[in-house]
């Protein structure tokens, strides 16, 4: 372990008050010898060596602490000097290797420190033995004060060395939690765009592409239908210019646009499909309605256009029908046909070029919404895609 260099104003502060003790006790030192020995030809020299070592140990302050680790030892090794030869003149001063020995645990390693400290020690003792002669406090005191001094400031640089362990840790997890949820968020925000463009652009152009194939094999034998055609598709890229400026503004389905209701909007649907597509398709409500989120609304109604597209598609069947049941709690979307069915869940989503987000953007939607999905069907026998989404008590 070594001193730490780190910026820490619970250590500053440490540092400051240390610096304080040590010109109290240096010149309380000073203050006892001139009353003591002001006479003495060494005075000049005791008072130069006070004020060059109150001098070196000033920068460690942490408003004027500078240079590096190896300059930081040489002045430690220039203030120890200057102390040891004070001790040497005037024994008075060795107390003032207490804040002394806090700046050697600051600037050393232990392994190197320590050696320094018991050498500080010895000198105290030393020079105590010479004011008072041979006394057991003069024998114990100083190596006691010292070894707490260094067990206290070792151990709290363990625990600051814990601690900012710690927190490089919590910066670390939150670092990473941000960019997971980063990552996730994009995650997201691809699937919403896939299911917008899936429900929106991709099965408009599905069905023009369809007209537009069947108006080509009718152009020359039956100009009327095929020109029929081409105005339906024409309709459906209208529509879904509009649904794609909605999509951009992220506003809802234009069918619900002007205050809508989801009721009226599934019979509007059911109308469209029946003139466009050949499909006859009818339209049920069952219950009392009551005011619905729009992110339900719009839920319910692209589930019912990708229902409905799946089931002109590949479903081969005449009728379809859009049942909207409020049960109280919760609010059920039933879109049933009379199609070829299929007999297990993988035969419900086609393998073909550019397919295979219909039932998973459906299922996505509605469990944004806390709701389920469930898809009953038989070969032969058509098929039924249930919606199902609570409402929060009034």
């Amino acid at each position: 372990m070594s001193g730490s260099s780190t910026r820490d104003p619970g250590t500053d502060r440490l540092t400051v008050v240390m610096y304080g003790a040590f010109l109290l006790l240096l010149g309380a030192s000073l203050l006892r010898y001139l009353l003591r020995h002001g006479d003495s030809d060494r005075a000049g020299w005791v008072i130069g060596l006070s004020l060059a070592l109150a001098l070196a140990q000033l920068p460690e302050l942490p408003w004027l602490r500078t240079g590096s680790r190896p300059v930081r030892v040489v002045r430690l090794a220039v203030v120890a000097w200057l102390w040891a030869v004070l001790v040497l003149l005037a024994p008075s001063f060795a107390w003032c290797a207490v804040p002394l020995i806090y700046t050697a645990l600051r600037t050393l390693p232990a392994r190197a420190a320590i050696p320094l400290v018991i050498a500080m020690t010895a000198l105290v003792v030393y020079s105590e033995e010479k004011l008072t002669g041979l006394d057991p406090v003069g024998l114990i005191a100083p190596p006691a004060v010292a070894g707490l001094a260094t067990v206290v400031f070792l151990q709290m640089e363990r625990q600051a060395e814990r601690q900012r362990a710690l927190i490089e840790d919590l910066v670390s997890t939150r670092t990473e939690l941000a960019a997971t949820e980063r990552r996730e968020g994009t995650l997201a925000e691809r699937q919403r765009l896939a299911i917008e463009i899936h429900d929106t652009l991709a099965q408009g152009l599905s069905s023009q592409q369809m007209l537009l194939q069947a108006a080509d094999r009718t152009w020359d034998s039956d100009p009327a239908t095929a020109r029929s055609h081409v105005h339906t598709a024409a309709s459906i890229a209208a529509r879904n210019l509009a649904e794609a400026r909605r999509f951009v503004r992220d506003l809802a389905p234009a069918d619900l646009a002007d205050g809508t209701g989801l009721d009226q909007a599934l019979r509007i649907l059911a109308e469209r499909e029946t003139a466009e597509s050949g499909l006859t398709v009818r339209c049920h409500l069952d219950g009392t309605p009551v005011p619905l989120p729009d992110a339900v609304q719009s839920a319910l109604l692209r589930i019912a256009q990708g229902a409905l597209a799946n089931v002109r598609e590949h479903a081969g069947a005449r009728t379809a029908a859009l049942t909207l049941s409020y049960l109280g709690d919760q609010v059920v979307l039933d879109i049933g046909d009379d199609g070829q069915g299929f007999g297990s869940p993988a035969e419900s989503e086609p393998e073909s070029e550019g397919r295979g987000h219909g039932l998973p953007a459906m299922r996505a939607r509605v469990r944004q919404l806390g709701g389920t999905l469930s898809v009953e069907s038989t070969p032969g026998e058509g098929t039924v895609v249930t919606a199902a989404i609570p409402l929060e008590a009034p």
